[in-house]
């Protein structure tokens, strides 16, 4: 697979970890694809999505909807002009236009919503407001991290050229991988149970006997190993095989490539699961597999905006067997974005209304999810997911509700915590983005680099950390960690080719 290259007239000298300029040819077409994007995201959407009939109300709420639908749009649009990769912020940028955007004003002039809002209109206007301040207070904290300049951290030899894989933890990660992944799929009874449905991965996974009906850790644990390592196992060898010529040439590292990419495809197939997971593989495998590449980039986020309004509410297709499944009917295409799926406002909305019933938390549930290792027999009362709980508050028998990040940090700390908690998620985001481009940069650490990986795996885990529940999240997340703490080394001898 050979690296994606850009090619660019000669530029001035830049600093180091400052994206390299954007080719001439790219310049001249997006300041002809500026002004019909910018339109598009923020004028003509909302306003078709206005002008469907419907019984929503025209209050305070449905103007801050608005309001916060054309903000979001005009930074999206910005992340997908910049003449730099901002991978982090950019998928964060898309999902709150989406999922806290475009498809909650879906609902408010539709009048429909996927999940009902059991408290008074007052907690919905509150809920569009504290997303559009927690968008603000991400913009902020993005603003304060440009400010500073980025530190390389020096290696036993003082070269400085940061975290790297080392070749031989490289190679026990694909043992993990291959180990933990061939449990995972024996346990599970073979093969051909991944590409049935999630369903019956889910009863398969209850009759193997990891689960108990006090506590998932057993089964979050067999599906977090079974699949994560093989995952960062891939990404690893894909930027080996995309930025170094002899490994290409290498019958052994293509061999082992090969390899990981059938276990993945078995493990980590969209049929066998969650829609949110797979688009994690597959933006992390774009991302690494096309580095320096502005052109894929930009694809992703612009035609995410399009799969996520056409395609995602129709591709929970192998969520059930033939018997359970129940197709949408819609005669808008607006229509499945008030039904289905979408209901993060709606849900800090009942948040909300929850919390002034029993008040604040204070870390109690943040706390639940950094030590969701711990099983609940011996933590008696350890915190349920918040969508769990605010689903039981309601009344609901389906309780696999989202709790998007501004209600876990409603839940925990009020307005105080969703401002501060969404300024911190910018500042590392933003940070983040700026150490990728300069791993990914010709004069970076080379095939091994541990943030071209990582920044490419958080971009994609990025949808399911903003759509919640933490809890349910977090599993994956330390697996991954685990990892890349296994690999990562910052003693490098010569420079690899």
């Amino acid at each position: 697979m050979a690296s994606v290259h850009e090619s660019a007239p000669a530029a001035p000298p830049r600093a180091p970890g400052e994206a390299p300029a954007a080719p001439l040819s790219w310049a001249m077409l997006s300041r002809a694809l500026a002004v019909p994007l910018i339109l598009g995201l923020v004028c003509f959407l909302p306003a078709l999505i206005a002008a469907q009939p419907g019984t929503g109300v025209r209050d305070t709420g449905y103007w801050l909807q608005l309001v916060l639908t054309c903000y979001s749009g005009a930074r999206l649009a910005t992340m997908i002009l910049s003449t730099r990769r901002r991978l982090l912020q950019g998928v964060f940028w898309m999902f709150v236009y989406i999922a806290m955007g475009v498809a909650p004003f879906a609902q408010a002039v539709i009048g429909q919503t996927p999940t009902p809002v059991v408290g008074p209109r007052a907690d919905l206007v509150t809920a569009v407001a504290l997303v559009l301040v927690g968008c603000a207070a991400f913009d902020l904290g993005a603003l304060l991290a440009s400010r500073r300049p980025l530190r390389r951290r020096r290696t036993a030899r003082g070269d400085g050229r940061g975290a790297t894989a080392h070749p031989l933890r490289l190679r026990l990660l694909v043992l993990v991988a291959l180990a933990a992944s061939g449990y995972y799929v024996l346990k599970l009874g073979g093969p051909a149970v991944f590409f049935s449905s999630r369903q019956e991965i889910s009863a398969s996974v209850a009759e193997s006997g990891v689960a108990s009906g006090e506590s998932n850790v057993g089964s979050a644990f067999l599906k977090g190993f079974g699949t994560v390592p093989a995952l960062l196992a891939l990404l690893f060898y894909t930027r080996r095989l995309v930025t170094s010529r002899r490994s290409r040439r290498s019958p052994s590292t293509v061999l082992v490539w090969c390899t990981l990419a059938v276990v993945n495809l078995i493990v980590n197939n969209p049929v066998s699961n969650a829609r949110y997971w797979f688009l994690t593989v597959l933006v992390s495998l774009l991302f690494t597999a096309f580095p320096r590449s502005a052109a894929m980039y930009r694809s992703v986020l612009a035609l995410g905006v399009i799969g996520a309004l056409v395609l995602f509410p129709y591709a929970d297709r192998f969520r059930y067997d033939d018997e359970g499944y129940r197709p949408v009917q819609s005669s808008s295409v607006f229509e499945p974005l008030a039904t289905k799926d979408y209901d993060q406002t709606v849900m800090f909305a009942n948040t909300i209304s929850w919390v002034d019933t029993r008040g604040h938390t204070y870390g109690r549930q943040l706390a639940g999810s950094a030590f969701f290792f711990v099983p609940r027999a011996a933590w008696s009362g350890k915190p349920e997911d918040t969508g769990v709980r605010v689903g039981q508050w309601m009344g609901m028998n389906m309780t696999n509700l989202s709790a998007p990040l501004w209600t876990e940090l409603w839940v925990d700390f009020g307005a105080a915590g969703v401002i501060g908690g969404l300024a911190l998620t910018g500042y590392g985001a933003a940070r983040a983005d700026r150490r990728y481009v300069r791993a990914v940069s010709r004069d970076g650490p080379g095939p091994g680099s541990v943030p071209a990986i990582a920044v490419p795996l958080i971009a994609g885990y990025t949808f399911i950390l903003l759509r919640g529940p933490l809890l349910q999240a977090a599993g994956k997340l330390a697996i991954a960690v685990l990892c890349l703490a296994l690999v990562t080394s910052f003693r490098s001898g010569r420079r690899p080719r």
